[in-house]
């Protein structure tokens, strides 16, 4: 009989140059699952990212630290507790310009990859 669920105990880890740490629990890198990716995300102070305007919409939740969003132009920061929807097709920029870092889950519909990210050049 085949079990009705998946129990994730190693996460795969996505090579990052900026200090980052991203842990995909499932999603395209871990699973081959296109429609969801959920990650568990370290973002060390200072760190910031390129703008970029994704084809997915992308749920973050804050578990400790803050996190800086710039969506559509306005600029939002949350802390350890809430949480943000942001619609896909929309502009945004994630960065930590803050002094601790920022450990969060981030959840991509359909699921996060480089094809739909559409991240700007520096």
């Amino acid at each position: 009989m085949t079990k009705k669920y998946t129990i994730q105990k190693s996460p795969f880890v996505v090579p990052t140059t900026d200090g980052k740490l991203i842990e995909e629990h499932f999603g395209n890198a871990t699973n081959k699952n296109s429609q969801i990716s959920i990650a568990h995300m370290i973002a060390p102070a200072g760190w910031s990212e390129p703008f970029q305007t994704p084809k997915f919409e992308e749920y973050t939740y804050i578990i400790r630290g803050k996190k800086q969003f710039i969506v559509d132009g306005e600029t939002v920061v949350l802390e350890a507790g809430q949480s943000i929807k942001i619609e896909k097709n929309v502009r945004v920029q994630y960065s930590n310009p803050f002094k601790e870092e920022c450990e969060y889950l981030a959840i991509c519909l359909p699921a996060f990859s480089m094809d739909l990210v559409n991240r700007e050049e520096l």
